[in-house]
Formats: C-alpha cells, sequence, structure tokens
C-alpha cells in the first residue's frame, strides 16, 4: 500500500468514526423522546402536509354544503348557518394544533441547545488545537537554523487561546453599545 493510499484510508477511517459519533448522539437524542412526543411529532407532520389543508378545506366545505342543502340530501339540519358549530369545531382544532406545534418546537428547541452546546465544546476545543499548532510552528520556526528568526506580533497574538469569558463579555459590551447607538437615532428621527 503506498504512502498517499494510506492516508486516503486513515481520513476515511476518521470520517467514518466522525459518521458514527454523529448517528451514535442521533439515536441518543431519539432514545430520550417518551411516546408522547413522538405522537406530537407525528401529528405536526401530519398537519404541516398540503393534504391536511386540502383535507380541512374539503371538511368545511362538506359540512357547508350538507347543512345548506339538507332538505334536498333528506338528512336533518345540524348546524345552521352561521355555522356555529362549525366555528366551534375549528376554534377547538386550531386550539389543539397550537399545542401540538408548541410541544413539538419546545423538544426541538432543547434538541437545539443541546446540538449548539456540543458546537460551542467543539468550536473551543478547535480553537485550543489551533493556538497550539499555531505555538509549535513558531517554536519550530526558530529552532530551525535555515528560517530567519523574526518576530510575528500577529502568531503572537494567535497562539494564545481565546477565554470565552473575556469574548462573552467583550461581545455583550458590543451589543449593549450598539443597541444605545439605535437608540439615539431613533429618539433623533
Amino acid at each position: 500500500m503506498s504512502i498517499d493510499q494510506k492516508i486516503i484510508t486513515e481520513l476515511t477511517d476518521i470520517l467514518d468514526q466522525d459518521i458514527e459519533t454523529i448517528v451514535a448522539l442521533r439515536l441518543n437524542a431519539e432514545r430520550k423522546v417518551s411516546r408522547h412526543q413522538r405522537i406530537m411529532e407525528r401529528a405536526t407532520g401530519i398537519l404541516g402536509q398540503p393534504m391536511a389543508v386540502y383535507f380541512i378545506l374539503l371538511f368545511i366545505a362538506l359540512w357547508i354544503l350538507i347543512n345548506l342543502f339538507h332538505s334536498v340530501l333528506g338528512l336533518t339540519l345540524f348546524d345552521i348557518p352561521p355555522f356555529p358549530w362549525l366555528q366551534d369545531i375549528g376554534s377547538l382544532s386550531a386550539l389543539v394544533m397550537t399545542v401540538v406545534v408548541l410541544t413539538t418546537q419546545n423538544c426541538q428547541g432543547k434538541l437545539s441547545e443541546q446540538r449548539r452546546h456540543l458546537d460551542l465544546q467543539i468550536t473551543l476545543l478547535t480553537e485550543r488545537k489551533v493556538s497550539k499548532v499555531i505555538e509549535l510552528l513558531e517554536d519550530l520556526r526558530r529552532d530551525l537554523p535555515s528560517v530567519k528568526n523574526r518576530i510575528d506580533p500577529e502568531a503572537e497574538v494567535m497562539k494564545e487561546p481565546v477565554d470565552p469569558h473575556m469574548a462573552l463579555t467583550a461581545l455583550n459590551k458590543t451589543l449593549q453599545e450598539a443597541a444605545k447607538e439605535h437608540e439615539l437615532e431613533v429618539e433623533l428621527e
């Protein structure tokens, strides 16, 4: 096996491990979902289809037509215009749909928050690793006799890992200043 093939095989193995990790995380999250939550997600999936809109419109049209032409059809009138029963069914359906959608969004929000937290942890770890690589490269550059020794202020700054607390403080401060500037602009208008 040539060196190139070995490198490609190693990269493929790393990619396979990453895919297996992602699948394992997904399966773990799926195992934690309760039976009731699965029912809510299925209901949201069904209600979110275009056919659901057509079904609802067909139901409303049939309801109205049956009640308008009840005598022709030989049926008894069960909801006189302006169709209070239909309005009640519509209101109750809207309430149930709203609760189902909110429940599903709540669960998806929690999952999304977990993913963002994992992304942040990976980003911080990657940032530390990159800082270490820069530091090692700078050390190597200084140690190699064939490379002219010089001071690179940008590399010196980049080899220090970012303090997440300082970064968050700076971000919050910048956001507050931007909000104050926006408030001033609004007042001046």
